[in-house]
């Protein structure tokens, strides 16, 4: 990996020394292989548990994977009904994927293997290599060397895989409790398990996925690759990461920046202190890059830097789901005076503007509610006093998305103790369907936790992303407009130059 000691940042640029002897850096490659494979090769141990090949092979066949599957492992002749092969070299059909979970000390034999099938994309699940010590690292640069002198690509080591949930493609090797992922516009990629199905509710949480990838210690495919075949990738809406390191910081600030332009990118860098960098190390064997260059990066590149885990997860909802806003006029219909005013105190973080209702819309309110036209729509007293305020909330957001005053609106949800105005709220929403073009977060609150959480599901089902807090909910807006804007200027300024 590129010695990011010997990195220094001039001029709002990346200057990268590579250290003599490292292998030479890898050219764009396709990486179709791995997510969109039509036959894969599985490596290890058939024995029932949470975590192996049994897993793996149990996994794709749950999640409805068309192709075709191919168990390896001498000690076993069927599992879950499909034949085990001894080894790969037994195999004479043609292999797209091969996925390794063995003892890191036997990976390059089977690497050499691998190569004399002529097999283009391998993920190395297994561990004990450049994360554990020195001997880990002389393997894991052989594995490496290997595969490259042969034009084979690798995920990993030490990774739990990836996911193509529009292909059925879930080759997790740990258990995760349920067969299939909701297909989506989030593509999510990361130096960590923790993005993958047995680390996060996805079934749950109703949770949308284009393409999961971890990329573990990062030996070969890494954040530049999963940049440039995600931008092309028409499933992709948005793309998020976390990245404990960056392997070649000049080629990150080209490839970003070009698929920034055409898409939005959200990462979150761990590493901002000496203690976190030196875990890592650890972790990955990864040597992370200095905190002040990489926000210098992102600033350059239009990347949108994130501070904690939960905005991995929440805050591309609102592109995946929602139109870009058209400006940074923002409206508030809430069922609380309080929650308006918390929400202000973030707008300012956000470059965000309250808007002012035209006069038509205020005349419209004041006329359903006396004093309802006001910055803030608060339509809690209205509620108050109406015997049917679903049909008066209904009404109010109405008008308000119809105003031509207004680009986005942060909206509040109450639901009532015994839920039984779910069905009216969510009749109404699939009303809403791309009728206006205004972007839309919402907030949810009440007093019963399922009817809560069974709200904001069907709503996300509908495309309306809920978000878990107020906080959250006002700063999805403000990347939002953020982005939007940066994007318009940069065409502004490719028209004004082509002119």
């Amino acid at each position: 990996m590129v010695n990011f000691n010997s990195i220094s940042f001039e001029k709002e640029v990346f200057i990268v020394k590579i250290p003599e002897g490292d292998i030479a850096l890898k050219k764009k490659s396709d990486l179709k292989y791995f997510f969109e494979p039509k036959s894969i090769a599985v490596i290890g141990s058939f024995k029932e548990g949470f975590f192996g090949g049994y897993v793996v092979v149990k996994s794709l066949l749950n999640a409805g994977f068309a192709g075709e599957i191919y168990p390896v492992n001498p000690s076993y002749k069927e599992v879950l009904g499909l034949k085990v092969y001894p080894s790969i070299k037994d195999i004479t059909e043609e292999i797209d994927l091969v996925l390794i979970i063995i003892n890191c000390r036997a990976v390059p034999g089977v690497m050499r293997e691998c190569v004399e099938r002529r097999i283009k994309a391998a993920i190395v699940v297994a561990d004990g290599f450049a994360e554990r010590d020195e001997e880990g690292a002389r393997l894991q640069k052989e594995i490496l060397k290997i595969a490259r002198h042969n034009g084979m690509r690798i995920v990993g080591p030490n990774t739990a895989g990836i996911a193509n949930p529009a292909k059925g493609l879930i080759p997790n090797p740990y258990e995760i409790g349920y067969e299939r992922l909701k297909t989506g516009g989030i593509a999510i990629c990361g130096q960590t398990g923790m993005i993958n199905p047995q680390a996060f509710p996805y079934d749950d949480l109703h949770y949308g996925v284009s393409k999961l990838c971890d990329f573990g210690n990062k030996s070969d495919v890494d954040e530049c690759d999963m940049l440039e075949y995600l931008e092309n990738d028409p499933a992709t809406k948005v793309i998020t990461m976390y990245l404990e390191s960056i392997g070649d910081g000049r080629r990150f600030l080209e490839i970003s920046k070009g698929v920034a332009s055409k898409k939005p990118v959200l990462i979150l860098k761990s590493g901002r202190t000496k203690e976190g960098a030196h875990v890592s190390t650890s972790h990955t064997g990864s040597l992370a890059v200095d905190d002040q260059i990489f926000n210098a990066a992102c600033k350059q590149t239009g990347v949108i830097r994130l501070k904690n885990f939960l905005e991995l997860f929440e805050l591309p909802k609102i592109f995946a789901y929602q139109p870009l806003p058209k400006g940074n006029r923002l409206a508030m219909v809430t069922f609380t005076g309080g929650v308006g005013v918390i929400a202000i105190d973030e707008v300012t973080k956000y470059h965000l503007s309250i808007a002012t209702l035209s006069p038509e819309t205020e005349t419209k309110l004041n006329a359903i509610f006396p004093g309802l036209g006001k910055t803030i729509v608060d339509i809690g007293p209205a509620m108050v006093l109406s015997n049917n305020y679903t049909e008066i909330y209904s009404k109010i957001l109405k008008d308000v998305l119809a105003d031509d005053e207004i680009d986005c609106i942060f909206n509040v949800i109450w639901v009532g103790p015994s839920g039984k105005y779910v069905e009216d709220y969510l009749k109404f929403y699939k009303e809403l369907q791309g009728r206006y073009q205004k972007t839309i977060a919402t907030w949810i609150y009440g007093p019963k936790i399922p009817f809560l959480n069974e709200m904001a599901y069907q709503l996300e089902d509908l495309g309306f992303p809920v978000f878990s807090n107020i906080e959250m909910a006002i700063k999805a807006l403000g990347i939002a407009c953020q982005y939007a804007m940066a994007r318009r200027e940069k065409s502004d300024e490719a028209a004004s130059h082509n002119q």
